[in-house]
């Protein structure tokens, strides 16, 4: 195993109810930013259940916060609490609203122009220079609740750009999976296939001496295929939607990535097909990772033979065999879980995507990705290609 250090300082409450717990867990006299998405909160209790958890406590609400949360947008809820002296964020909703916190946090006391947050990477380390932030989980996908990463979109110049450090990790995340009942099936579909790919990009690697974290990452995607077709269908299962959420946080908690290599190629590449067409983020997963897989076969192809072997139970007469029955038996997973795994499927006009993307990487001096550092602009331009 490779050396690491595993540090996670959140305090995970998890089950029913445990919204009730909120006024315990922000300290007393603070004078808080409500922040969330859409206004789903509105229709399945939520809003309703931490404003009675809250109350006694100065709340100022800031609603609007995108599924891909925009800089522009993120930037008034900067001032707001700049303006009226705000000491505590509570996000209220899924990945996105808890990244768009996440930003929000670091943004406040950050010296010098924010957007540079996102265009040079920020890693914020001084919890003394972020405003702390809570979340209230309503839709299992990112494991952001439990993370200190997080992705924020640039609307203006249409880029996907990601941000981070330890002093980002929510304080507390309360996490009921009772809250999906209410969820559209399109978003449980998402949530299944964004949590699947997690785990993917930190163990379709190569083979390693790492047993228990494979076995970990493999415990995941078991189980992921064994109750995502079912979780979309009858949100209202508690056995299956409570299975979810833990699966989705655990994906993406830090805990399989340590002591491993890790890829993540699909994720800078799809996210720039959110960015470009907003195609919803697990769909463009789901677009590129099988062929990414295809494209960098030689390098992968024995630990996507384990994968096989292990997590589908497929048999074959070589490495080859069993590992290119891999690759389809997840196409098949996620046209199962509502994916359209071709961009032609997804958007129009899309004929000039790869051209655009090796162009941008390029300009970013993202020359190489993946976890061999092989995936040349090249390979990417062959990976978005064949993903037409």
């Amino acid at each position: 195993m490779n050396n690491f250090e595993l540090y996670n300082p959140t305090n995970y409450i998890f089950g029913k109810g445990q919204t009730e717990k909120l006024a315990t867990l922000i300290p007393q006299g603070a004078k808080i930013l409500l922040a969330y998405g859409g206004g789903s909160i509105f229709t399945n209790g939520v809003y309703d259940q931490v404003k009675s958890a809250l109350t006694g406590f100065e709340i100022v609400e800031f609603g609007g916060i995108e599924p891909n949360p925009r800089f522009e947008t993120l930037m008034k809820a900067v001032e707001i609490i700049r303006e009226q002296h705000l000491t505590f964020i509570l996000a209220v909703g899924g990945g996105s609203v808890i990244d768009g916190v996440k930003f929000i946090s670091g943004a406040v006391h950050f010296e010098g122009n924010p957007i540079d947050i996102l265009k040079n990477y920020v890693l914020f380390k001084d919890p003394t220079k972020v405003i702390p932030f809570g979340a209230v989980l309503t839709l299992p996908a990112t494991g952001s609740e439990m993370n200190s990463g997080a992705v924020v979109t640039i609307e203006a110049t249409q880029e996907k750009l990601v941000l981070g450090g330890s002093a980002l990790f929510p304080k507390f995340s309360i996490c009921d999976p009772t809250v999906i009942a209410s969820l559209p099936q399109r978003q449980i579909q998402n949530g299944v296939v964004d949590a699947f790919t997690h785990v993917m990009e930190q163990y379709l690697t190569y083979p390693h001496d790492a047993l228990l974290q494979d076995r970990f990452a493999e415990s995941i995607l078991q189980t992921l295929i064994e109750i995502g077709p079912a979780v979309a269908q009858n949100p209202t299962d508690y056995k299956l939607a409570s299975n979810f959420m833990w699966c989705a946080t655990m994906a993406l908690n830090g805990l399989i990535q340590k002591g491993v290599p890790s890829d993540w190629a699909t994720h800078m590449i799809g996210h720039e097909l959110t960015a470009l067409y907003e195609i919803d983020h697990a769909r463009t997963l789901a677009i590129i990772g099988p062929n990414l897989y295809r494209v960098l076969f030689e390098t992968k192809k024995e630990k996507l033979a384990q994968y096989g072997e292990r997590v589908w139970k497929v048999t074959g007469n070589s490495i080859e065999e069993k590992a290119h029955q891999a690759i389809e038996k997840t196409v098949d997973f996620f046209h199962i879980m509502g994916m359209k795994t071709k961009l032609s499927e997804n958007t129009e006009n899309y004929q000039n995507t790869a051209d655009f993307i090796v162009k941008r990487f390029e300009e970013r001096k993202w020359l190489a990705m993946g976890e061999k550092q092989n995936i040349t602009l090249e390979k990417v331009r062959e990976i978005v290609e064949m993903s037409y």
